[in-house]
């Protein structure tokens, strides 16, 4: 999915408007649909319909807080012109501010509109950040954290009993996974002689392996030593994830 994102900026200055194009257009080729006056207007057309219209489709709305920008967006200005770019309350109130980004781009302060002054910003204010401000930026934007949050592991001071002892690679598992496979392409047991040839361990530990699966009532064995699938094997084999549930 592409995101949309509408670029909200005041044109302080011609270099920060080429400054604001420059970062739309490597937004663009980073796969980000970016959308500003610049590409979009020309002489005529409806400022207040093109800024509402793009708040009411767009994934975020990233907001380049100047000095002068903040000032602006707290005094609620309108007017004519280019200054109807600035997005006010009233018109954050239609939207789902959880999109909104503050960019800060300002020397010597770090201050956002005074509605957004709980929100997270990515400082752009030092060139020589750039890139790293720019990598946070897309990353947020296609959802592709730097770090991503880890599993929650087993509680070290729980009773051993109460830690379930199939875990990747362990020998019961392994029995488990050939029972059920066999099971799974249609066959009623599995035959011992194949599982010990399978099961990378000697007889003995098999054996033991087996007897283990049989108290815990997931498999039975026959006077042959063939193995089967029990019913309590089948919930077993969907909460370890043995199969697709």
């Amino acid at each position: 999915m592409i995101p949309k994102v509408f670029v909200s900026y005041s044109h302080d200055s011609q270099s920060h408007k080429k400054w604001v194009l420059d970062l739309a257009t490597r937004l663009r080729n980073t796969g980000v649909d970016a959308v500003i006056d610049q590409w979009e207007l020309k002489p005529g057309d409806d400022l207040p319909n093109f800024m509402e219209q793009n708040l009411a489709t767009c994934d975020f709305v990233l907001m380049v807080c100047t000095a002068k920008y903040v000032e602006k967006a707290n005094a609620g200005l309108g007017g004519v012109g280019y200054e109807k770019m600035i997005i006010t309350s009233d018109l954050i109130k239609r939207i789902d501010t959880n999109k909104v980004i503050p960019l800060i781009r300002q020397e010597g302060t770090r201050v956002v509109p005074t509605f957004l002054k709980t929100k997270l910003f990515i400082d752009f204010s030092k060139s020589d950040d750039f890139e790293f401000s720019f990598d946070e930026l897309i990353r947020t934007l296609h959802n592709a954290p730097l770090y991503k949050k880890p599993e929650v592991g087993n509680n070290p001071f729980e009773s051993v009993e109460n830690v379930p002892l199939e875990k990747t690679g362990d020998a019961f598992r392994e029995l488990m996974i050939i029972v059920v496979d066999d099971f799974e392409s249609g066959e009623n047991y599995s035959d011992y002689k194949s599982v010990l040839q399978r099961i990378n361990i000697s007889r003995v530990m098999l054996d033991m392996l087996i007897d283990e699966a049989k108290e815990k009532g997931l498999i039975t064995q026959d006077s042959v030593g063939d193995l089967r699938l029990a019913k309590k094997g089948k919930f077993y084999a969907i909460e370890q994830k043995l199969v697709n549930a």
